[in-house]
């Protein structure tokens, strides 16, 4: 399997003001970080078709954004996401809906840059997934996780089949989507769904840093390793080595390498821009 190409140079970007994608969507940077935030606080946030197409819309801009070089997912109103909207009816055939699934599952997973979901409240089916499809994971003692698609008289969905055999082990991904129970994150935590749990009035300044640490990272090697680490779920040993001997040479053309020794010799905290250091061909003549 080959490694998926990374970004090679990324900076850090100004601070924005919010913006609104028919407001189902909010949109905000600051300092290289881009939160999304699911907006539909009166449904606990359930993903209708609008807010299906905006996030996908959305995901899939930041493959072509530079500047962003760590996104956070997050929900309003104190809720991450109560999964598909269901109640509202459309007169389209569910392979379509089911396609808007599909293209948010795999931009979110196809992003270059670190992903943390923020999650209070609930996160429930689609919404569960959609915040496991994420690097990583942050949530509050009070926040409820659900496999709920059991019962809806429906199967699991939006990656959850491909995610959680892959994190938790098939017994247990078996154990949560056939019975749908509702667990609290202190479970999530234990069973590896959730990475952090921090109090409701740490979160926020919690995921800012972890957001502004992985933003201040090099660039081009977390996408490169990040890449690595996707494709190794599904590689053998003899693939991850192979991807990883041609990912490691690109690292070295970029000018973070040299910036990591001069700060570690200088006693400093060194500035990661992904910048590539090869001088170009029409220069070297």
């Amino acid at each position: 399997m080959s490694n998926s190409s990374s970004r090679p140079e990324m900076s850090n970007s100004s601070s924005r003001p919010e913006m609104a994608r028919d407001q189902v969507l909010l949109s905000s940077d600051r300092d290289g970080v881009r939160t999304l935030t699911l907006n539909r606080p009166q449904r606990k946030n359930a993903l209708d078709a609008r807010l299906w197409v905006a996030l996908a819309d959305a995901l899939r801009d930041l493959k072509r954004d530079r500047d962003v070089r760590t996104v956070v997912l997050t929900g309003a109103g104190g809720a991450f996401c109560s999964g598909a909207d269901i109640a509202t009816g459309e007169d389209v055939h569910p392979r379509y809906k089911l396609d808007r699934l599909t293209d948010v599952a795999l931009a979110l997973h196809e992003l270059a840059v670190p992903t943390i979901a923020k999650v209070t409240g609930v996160a429930v089916g689609a919404g569960w997934n959609l915040a496991l499809g994420c690097d990583l994971v942050v949530a509050t003692p009070e926040s409820r996780f659900c496999q709920i698609f059991a019962k809806r008289g429906l199967s699991v969905d939006l990656g959850g089949s491909w995610l959680l055999p892959k994190l938790v082990g098939l017994q247990q991904a078996k154990r949560l989507v056939l019975l749908a129970d509702m667990i609290g994150a202190e479970e999530a935590h234990a069973l590896g769904l959730v990475t952090w749990v921090k109090a409701a009035d740490e979160i926020d300044a919690f995921v800012e840093a972890l957001a502004r640490r992985l933003a201040s990272g090099p660039p081009f090697a977390l996408a490169q390793s990040k890449a690595l680490l996707n494709d190794g779920a599904n590689a053998t040993l003899r693939e991850a080595l192979a991807n990883e001997a041609r990912a490691q040479p690109g690292n070295f053309a970029t000018t973070d390498s040299a910036e990591a020794y001069s700060a570690f010799a200088a006693k400093r905290d060194p500035e990661f821009t992904g910048r590539w250091a090869v001088t170009p061909r029409s220069e070297q003549r």
